[in-house]
């Protein structure tokens, strides 16, 4: 069995890949879930390639079966849980007269309900690592728009406004158990989900970058079992909350 293990979700590229990079370095074994193989398979192997221990799962997260599947198969090769980071997430623009139902229930499914689902199915491996080490940490990836809604991303801000409030009623519930979560709420960072604002005219180069987040991440395993940090907010410099 592993001595620390982690499940990173939307693990195949972005913020996903780069918090799953810095897990491995940290002495982490990983599951990694995404929904497209052959793109998860290459993130997967780039890994190993540097050593790492993965195992990838390529599954659907809209899909209450898909996540159990993921947890069931992380169980079985590592048998513990230590981190989980609940990055899969998808965003899709749209003036409020213009919103498609398909698209609405995608990002209320993808970026919400998975997050609830994967609490609900890792609740007991967490504990159990809780117990042994004195901590488990949960890592929810919310956004900047979930902490001042948006023009256009108005179910996209929606729905990670519902992220903020769930990891703050998580804290409730599970930090008195050993179980800290937080809410990480960027702003544009560089990844391919950014395309849209750098053909608006905001360069990547000022944009916060994957490695940002991931150090962020690092920091929440670094710090005793006394301090619980409930939230990250990542501003651009010139923007103001």
């Amino acid at each position: 069995m592993a001595q620390r293990a982690a499940i990173v979700t939307g693990a195949s590229s972005g913020i996903g890949l780069a918090v799953a990079r810095m897990l491995g370095e940290e002495g982490y074994a990983l599951t990694l879930a995404a929904r497209r193989p052959d793109k998860l398979r290459e993130a997967a192997d780039g890994l190993r390639a540097d050593g790492f221990e993965v195992l990838d799962v390529a599954a659907m997260l809209s899909e209450e079966e898909a996540v159990q599947q993921v947890v069931a198969a992380h169980r079985e090769r590592y048998g513990r849980l230590d981190v989980l980071v609940n990055n899969a997430g998808v965003g899709i623009g749209a003036p409020v007269a213009e919103i498609v139902t398909r698209r609405l229930d995608m990002q209320l499914d993808v970026n919400l309900r998975t997050i609830v689902l994967f609490y609900r199915e890792c609740v007991e491996l967490l504990r159990a690592a809780a117990a042994e080490t004195g901590g488990a940490q949960v890592v929810n990836t919310a956004s900047i728009s979930g902490k001042r809604g948006q023009a256009w991303l108005s179910v996209y801000s929606a729905t990670k406004a519902g992220v903020v409030g769930w990891t703050e009623a998580m804290n409730k519930e599970l930090a008195p158990e050993g179980i800290k979560s937080c809410a990480l709420c960027p702003a544009f960072v560089d990844t391919p989900m950014t395309d849209f604002a750098k053909a608006g005219g905001v360069a990547a180069e000022q944009m916060i970058t994957t490695v940002d987040i991931a150090e962020s991440v690092r920091l929440l395993l670094k710090v005793s079992p006394a301090c619980l940090i409930p939230e990250i907010i990542f501003e651009r410099p010139g923007d103001a909350l």
